[in-house]
């Protein structure tokens, strides 16, 4: 039994395998649990072992790696279409089949593996971002809570912050006393979550401090520390990416096409991708627009003319696929950013 590739439809407690050999034809087909999946490929050959992305990917595909296996992941919905009959037929072996069959198809492209350092920081950016939520869910419900006792709160988190001790000594009488117990209960609790974010905040421009490739790219201005972070771990090494464009295209920055008769059209962005990097990027371009026309450098130039013949929006989303695209330069050959 010569097996070229096999496709694993992971699960919490239970896994399918699917194995094909170079005709492909289905020579594997199994399930294990979990305790079980390792010792099934310790006896066989190195193969492609691939993969969803998904929750333990990653886990898996480093200790199928230890092996000597060629571990690959891939986004999902390249292995929808190759899925037989549809949603209609979807179970743990049509899966894993659909995924065997999509691994051998030479244009898909791969999610690359996360080494467990990457996986730690973003596990701390995906915590701030948690307490980025739970901050403004309780600056809504404190300015939710004082509207239905006709108090009107100024509208964003800092205003509210600041005018709070005015706010509540003008409106005191306005609510009964216990009211005001609950809710200087959530303010408290709001003041406790803006310390939190500083603190993972703190935490990551440490790790860009300590990272070389990091702190390159906060030398392009709309790239803070968190952006920097987040693309390092996110994507390790640029170079899997051909060029800059796949690079955009890969984090959904680059416009969808629907072209014919040898017509292009260009429609909105795909938005595929991981959408956490896709958001910093955007908003980094908004704020790098506020100061573009202080500057004389030719990204800067760049951007000014753009904003003279589209909407702002379309403008930042522009300047960040460009950001993109230098970003895979700095990674992918190692350079320095340097206005020009």
């Amino acid at each position: 039994m010569s097996i070229i590739r096999i496709g694993i439809d992971l699960a919490k407690n239970s896994f399918s395998l699917c194995g094909v050999d170079k005709r492909e034809q289905v020579v594997l087909e199994k399930t294990v649990k979990r305790g079980a999946l390792l010792g099934v490929f310790v006896n066989l050959p190195p193969c492609v072992v691939a993969m969803e992305a998904g929750s333990g990917a990653h886990h898996w595909a480093r200790e199928l790696i230890k092996l000597g296996h060629d571990a690959r992941i891939m986004d999902p919905a390249f292995v929808t279409p190759y899925r037989r009959g549809g949603r209609s037929s979807k179970n743990d072996r049509n899966d894993a089949r659909a995924i065997c069959e999509a691994a051998g198809r030479p244009d898909v492209r791969f999610v690359p593996i996360k080494s467990l350092d990457q996986q730690a920081t973003l596990l701390i950016h995906r915590r701030r971002s948690q307490v980025v939520a739970e901050h403004t869910r309780t600056a809504n419900q404190i300015r939710g809570f004082l509207a239905e006792f006709g108090v009107i709160a100024p509208v964003g988190v800092q205003r509210l912050k600041r005018d709070w001790l005015t706010l509540r000594q003008k409106h005191h009488d306005a609510l009964p006393e216990r009211a005001w117990s609950e809710i200087d209960t959530l303010y408290d609790q709001l003041l406790d979550q803006h310390q939190q974010i500083l603190a993972y905040d703190r935490k990551i421009k440490a790790l860009v401090r300590d990272d070389g490739r990091a702190e390159k790219l906060t030398h392009l201005q709309g790239i803070g520390p968190i952006t920097a972070s987040a693309i390092v771990a996110t994507v390790g090494n640029a170079a899997v990416f051909k060029n800059g464009r796949q690079f955009a295209a890969w984090l959904g920055l680059t416009p969808r096409q629907y072209s014919t008769g040898g017509k292009p059209r260009l429609g909105r962005i795909s938005k595929r991708g991981d959408r956490y990097l896709r958001t910093l990027l955007i908003h980094g371009a908004r704020t790098e627009l506020m100061h573009t026309a202080k500057r004389d450098d030719r990204k800067s130039r760049w951007a000014e003319h753009l904003k003279q013949r589209k909407s702002w929006n379309k403008t930042a989303v522009a300047l960040a696929n460009k950001h993109a695209r230098i970003i895979w330069s700095i990674l992918a050959k190692d350079q320095e950013y340097t206005p020009v």
